[in-house]
């Protein structure tokens, strides 16, 4: 790869906004558009080629992470594990998160979805009443926090 340019520096500021829109939109709504997801998505072509992506093995690996996380998440939304949007937030972002920080990317997530569940279990319990975690913010937490990778 080649330095990161301004076009980089872009499309990664617009992925940080996309990631900060599911996130409100998670907790507000426990909804996270498809057409944030797609657009996500459909922006990772443009990062590959701004950021000097070479074909092979780099946008390879990229396809064959996101199509991997897309089969094990498909899974654990089959068995009511992940909600639909974050299914696809997760696997649209691996199509930017190289494959060697995407451990990262899965330990922060872990360690932030089970502080935000932890506490909505506190807060809930108190009330007496139930509620779903918006998993898309520790997904948009764990995105913004190896972002800083993606221009390395």
């Amino acid at each position: 790869m080649t330095d990161p340019s301004p076009a980089t520096y872009g499309l990664l500021a617009l992925l940080a906004i996309a990631l900060l829109l599911a996130a409100v939109g998670d907790w507000r709504h426990r909804l996270i558009r498809n057409r944030l997801n797609a657009a996500i998505a459909c922006s990772a072509p443009l990062f590959w080629l701004a950021s000097g992506l070479p074909l092979w093995p780099g946008v390879a690996a990229q396809l064959a992470l996101a199509a991997a996380v897309l089969a094990v998440c498909a899974g654990l939304f089959a068995i009511r594990v992940l909600g639909g949007g974050d299914v696809k937030l997760l696997a649209a972002l691996a199509l930017w998160v190289r494959p060697h920080a995407f451990p990262d990317l899965l330990l922060v997530m872990a360690l932030t979805g089970g502080l935000l569940a932890a506490a909505l279990l506190l807060t809930h319990r108190r009330s007496g009443t139930g509620t779903s975690v918006p998993y898309g913010i520790a997904i948009a937490v764990a995105g913004l926090w190896v972002l800083p990778a993606l221009s390395a």
